[in-house]
């Protein structure tokens, strides 16, 4: 982990970056928001520590909640889907386990098994993160299609971004 922690980093502030001076700025009819950023928290290894994981999901949330002007709504989606991120991980494992030094990537665990672990994470951070926004229950069913079609581009932004950097 050490080792790698100049590629996190770098990582870290990419996402920011690219969410918060290209995809900030794109929406469709008001109904999808793709929200990248996740993708850190979604590639982290999976010897990383709970601590590490909640402290670096709370920066993460944090800078762009700070950019956004959100108040705290990104930070909490974030930090929630790095709180039942092991659980998910230990719910969808491989018979065999986990091998140390892995991360969860579309290379090394195809690409049915990291579509499901990516698709239940963004589904959640979407899910808390526009029904937070919206807090009204007269909004629920545009909220739910918010989230659906969200959630749809956002994965579909992530397994974009695996293949991209996919290593043969």
């Amino acid at each position: 982990m050490i080792r790698y922690f100049s590629k996190y980093i770098g990582n870290f502030i990419f996402l920011i970056l690219f969410q918060i001076l290209i995809l900030n700025n794109i929406q469709f009819s008001g109904y999808i928001n793709p929200y990248l950023y996740v993708l850190f928290i979604i590639l982290l290894p999976f010897e990383t520590p709970k601590s590490a994981l909640l402290i670096s999901a709370f920066l993460l949330g944090f800078c762009i909640d700070l950019f956004s002007n959100t108040m705290g709504m990104h930070t909490f989606a974030t930090v929630l889907i790095a709180f039942l991120r092991p659980f998910l991980l230990k719910y969808i494992a491989p018979r065999e386990g986990y091998e140390t030094g892995t991360e969860p990537n579309l290379n090394f665990f195809g690409t049915e098994w990291f579509i499901k672990y990516a698709l239940i994470l963004i589904l959640v951070h979407h899910f808390a993160l526009f029904y937070m926004e919206a807090f009204k229950f007269q909004l629920f069913f545009a909220t739910l299609l918010r989230v659906i079609l969200s959630t749809i581009f956002t994965l579909l932004l992530v397994v974009l971004s695996q293949l991209l950097t996919l290593r043969r």
